[in-house]
């Protein structure tokens, strides 16, 4: 179970190590999408390794770094590489560096994942900003002892994702006709993909995407009062079936990879307005 003491000791030693900065957005990035920090002017680079009480990616293509710089001339904290329950940690060390980036003083965050369309409107390549979510993961992040200093026992889940965020990312999709939409995201605990029958399933309940991350990390900013916009690169289409095809992690890192500098040109948009 994580601590307010463990949040804290790591906060102080990432104050340490850069001098104090202060972030004022926190970016997640997803499978495929680590490039974005080739758009940051960089100050410092901090390995989950050398900072305490931080898990450490164990998915290849995450390449497991703190990153802090700025972009759009804002201060900004990233996280080139996330964890996942999947892996085997707990949902407290999944959340973990979200709350310590409230404590770095991050005033917005943004998340970015890889997920898989059960809209047959939504097609592979596109993008999609989350408007709500669905968390079908077996554990959730607020369980446990309350962390009071963060937040209270029951917060609010009817408004996850900001309005305000979603407003100004769905103008930046207008003003440079990105092929991009607005959807329910479901969040399950993988690592294995979807069977067919699991997907008529998700579809059935209302979501329009799935994926394995997002959700734990959204509930916990929401806890700790942290305003979240996060958006998906669709890299396959698990509906309907017939357009199924077997796919790979190879696949989609490809398809995301592809799409990244669409969703990087509206994350950098956005910072610049916020």
């Amino acid at each position: 179970m994580t601590s307010f003491q463990n949040i804290q000791e790591s906060a102080k030693s990432i104050q340490s190590r850069t001098q104090n900065f202060k972030p004022r957005f926190g970016i997640i990035l997803g499978t495929g999408l680590g490039n974005l920090v080739n758009d940051i002017d960089i100050e410092y680079e901090l390995s989950y390794a050398d900072l305490p009480h931080f898990p450490v990616s164990t998915v290849e293509s995450h390449k497991g770094k703190l990153i802090f710089g700025h972009i759009e001339g804002e201060a900004i904290v990233a996280m080139q590489g996330r964890f996942h329950f999947y892996e085997g940690y707990t949902m407290q060390q999944v959340v973990f560096p979200v709350r310590v980036m409230k404590l770095l003083g991050i005033e917005r965050l943004f998340i970015s994942n890889a997920a898989g369309s059960l809209n047959e409107n939504m097609n592979a390549g596109d993008l999609m900003i989350i408007k709500d979510h669905i968390n079908l993961q077996p554990a959730n992040p607020l369980r446990g002892k309350n962390l009071d200093e963060l937040g209270v026992r029951f917060p609010d889940m009817s408004q996850v994702y900001d309005p305000d965020m979603i407003e100004k990312g769905l103008a930046i999709v207008e003003k440079y006709q990105i092929n991009c939409h607005t959807g329910v995201y479901v969040s399950v605990s993988g690592p294995n993909l979807e069977t067919q029958a699991e997907c008529k399933y998700l579809h059935i309940i209302g979501a329009d995407a799935v994926g394995m991350s997002t959700v734990p990390e959204a509930i916990a900013a929401v806890h700790a009062q942290i305003p979240v916009f996060a958006i998906s690169v669709l890299t396959n289409e698990n509906y309907p079936p017939e357009r199924v095809k077997e796919v790979t992690v190879e696949d989609v890192i490809a398809v995301a990879l592809k799409a990244e500098p669409k969703m990087t040109l509206i994350i950098k948009e956005m910072i610049g307005v916020l």
